[in-house]
């Protein structure tokens, strides 16, 4: 069975289940759904909005431990280059590291009282700054500890051969512990104390290697917040060097219960680094975490702060049960208050319920009074009106059934009336052509005819072959008539005979023409034509019927036209002497103006040309439709 058909059966078997409940149960159903709708939107919009509010507030304080924290670190940055650049620019410090000669004993007795002295005083004033180190690439420079060294010390290090290849610049190198150059505890393993250090080549003259100058911040100093000693459960700050390496604290860490984060963490720096995009969300172990990022571009690292969502998600889940609870005990308070009332409302109904029933079942109705008003009261009203009116039908009933009678008998009559009236113009047109007035004869043919067409009404539409036929006898019983016929010119395809068209819709056309377009008294003119030409634009058939009468002046035009267009007549008098044709108040172009419009629609219907003395032509729009109904396009 298809997915579709499945649906359907479903479907169609809770329509009759839930047809079969009652009024009450539909009603209380319907209070439930309406009112659960509502409180899902506004309880899903409220806890998203209350989740964004939480997660709002977590990102904001975060940040802000994150800017200070970043704020503390330029200040150690400064005072880092600060005493870098004190060292360097030491003259006396420059002409020790470049001494190539073994110094007398009283050069480095002044050099250690005074030099030295002030190289100390840079540490001493800045108790932040681990190390002060000064590199000296010469052999016969005596080392003083713990500032002045001979660089073969360290000549091997990774961050020693990158600040060479830096020709004088700055490097900002992370390690991973601080080694004694000394080696005085080389029994001891190295302690994990991760430090930052500036490195700067001593260039004198420029591109003349000297020595390197090294600047050590032990990372605890340099970022407190990353290795602060207070517990904090519900962030974390790392701080990546260059490379992505990542330091921060090892006890009450997330990266025990989460061994992937630091892997995220290094992920999103170099995602960042290439496309400067960043994700702030991340979860793992079903915990969700908030990566707050800042970047240090003056030593090319970036500061992370990890923020832990579970106590903001307790927060949330929280009120999300809340707001739970209270949606379901509002709509069971709903859906008992609306049982009550719905019980009190629809007793009348019932009762009438009953009624109706006893009603059907064939027993004498003896009324029912209900008190009160309200639909139900309106609708026992009706009720009793209803048993009212069919007993007064039941009693009506024969009459009708005589009156019926009576028609069809009035019917036949009329039929038999119209019958006697053919044969008698059959017996005089039989007379005409035993007399030889062949004249007479055919006139009689033209009337009776147009009294079939006029008599046999049975619809609204007939072909253009019958309405030309009617329009040909109407012309032919007028010419008797006038001493010079109307001649009448049809410029008709034969495929547009079979065209439809409304019943009596040119004839009043036609004989508007006949009646007023030559003067009262100018029957016997010469040379009077009528001429019916069809044609076809956009889809739609245009027929112009042309006279060659007198015209219409244009106010009289104007006049006509606001007759035929009026939705009404005021002050028409019923014996027509402003109703007329072209002459009156164009009462029957009007009439099929409107019939027009009514039947084919606002866009069709008729259209008044004429130039003063020489024609008039009535234009006709109508739909392109055949007589089965089907429109052409």
């Amino acid at each position: 069975m298809s997915i579709r058909k499945r649906t359907g059966t479903l479907w169609s078997s809770f329509n009759y289940w839930w047809g079969r409940r009652s009024l009450q149960s539909r009603l209380v159903a319907a209070y439930i759904f309406i009112i659960l709708g509502p409180c899902l939107l506004v309880s899903l919009y409220s806890y998203r909005s209350i989740n964004n509010t939480y997660v709002r507030d977590a990102v904001d304080k975060n940040s802000y431990l994150l800017q200070m924290e970043k704020l503390h670190i330029l200040n150690q940055i400064e005072a880092m280059e600060r005493a870098a650049q004190m060292a360097y620019s030491d003259k006396a410090v420059q002409n020790y590291l470049l001494n190539e000669n073994d110094p007398s004993l009283g050069e480095l007795i002044d050099f250690n009282t005074t030099t030295f002295v002030n190289l100390s005083r840079i540490q001493i004033n800045n108790p932040n700054i681990e190390h002060l180190r000064l590199y000296s690439g010469s052999r016969e420079v005596h080392e003083l500890w713990p500032i002045i060294f001979r660089e073969d010390r360290v000549s091997m290090e990774p961050w020693f051969q990158q600040a060479l290849k830096l020709q004088g610049q700055e490097l900002w190198s992370f390690q991973n512990e601080d080694p004694d150059l000394m080696q005085r505890y080389s029994g001891d393993p190295p302690k994990g104390q991760p430090k930052v250090s500036l490195l700067r080549e001593i260039s004198i003259p420029a591109g003349h290697h000297v020595g390197m100058i090294q600047v050590d911040m032990l990372l605890s100093r340099f970022t407190p917040k990353t290795y602060t000693d207070v517990r904090d459960n519900q962030s974390q700050m790392f701080i990546a060097g260059e490379e992505q390496q990542l330091f921060t604290r090892a006890d009450n860490s997330f990266v025990q219960d989460n061994p992937q984060l630091t892997g995220a963490v290094a992920g999103r720096l170099r995602q960042y680094a290439e496309n400067g995009e960043w994700d702030i969300h991340y979860k793992e172990n079903g915990n969700s975490f908030l990566l707050i990022h800042t970047p240090l571009t003056e030593i090319g690292a970036s500061l992370v702060n990890v923020v832990s969502m579970e106590g903001v998600m307790k927060d949330i889940s929280h009120t999300r049960n809340l707001i739970i609870g209270l949606n379901i005990g509002f709509i069971v308070l709903v859906t008992v208050i609306a049982y009550v009332l719905n019980a009190f409302i629809l007793k009348n109904l019932r009762r009438l319920t009953e009624t109706m029933k006893k009603a059907r079942r064939g027993e004498a109705y003896t009324g029912i009074s209900i008190r009160g008003g309200g639909e139900v009261g309106e609708l026992a009203h009706h009720f009793s009106k209803l048993m009212n009116t069919i007993n007064t039908l039941v009693a009506q009933a024969v009459n009708k059934e005589a009156l019926s009678k009576e028609a069809e008998l009035r019917t036949l009559h009329n039929q038999i009336d119209a019958h006697f009236l053919y044969n008698t113009l059959e017996n005089i047109k039989m007379l005409a052509e035993i007399e030889n007035q062949r004249g007479i004869s055919d006139a009689l043919t033209s009337l009776g005819g147009m009294m079939r067409y006029n008599f046999k009404w049975s619809g609204e539409y007939v072909k253009l072959r019958d309405e030309i036929r009617h329009i040909e006898n109407y012309i032919e019983v007028m010419n008797i008539r006038f001493e010079y016929p109307i001649l009448l010119e049809l410029e008709i395809d034969a495929p547009y005979l079979e065209l439809e068209v409304l019943k009596m819709s040119l004839q009043p056309v036609v004989e508007n023409s006949v009646k007023h377009a030559w003067a009262a008294g100018e029957e016997e003119l010469q040379n009077r034509s009528i001429r019916i030409r069809i044609s076809e634009a956009e889809g739609d058939i245009l027929i112009a019927i042309r006279d060659n009468g007198f015209g219409l002046t244009p106010e009289r035009l104007t006049e006509l036209h606001s007759s035929i267009y009026a939705k009404e007549e005021p002050g028409a008098d019923a014996s027509g002497s402003s109703t007329g044709g072209y002459r009156g108040g164009g009462i029957g172009l009007r009439n099929v103006h409107q019939r027009l419009q009514l039947f084919y629609g606002e866009a069709y219907g008729l259209e008044v040309q004429s130039q003063a003395g020489e024609w008039t032509t009535v234009f006709m729009t109508l739909p392109k439709v055949l007589l089965t109904g089907d429109r052409q396009t």
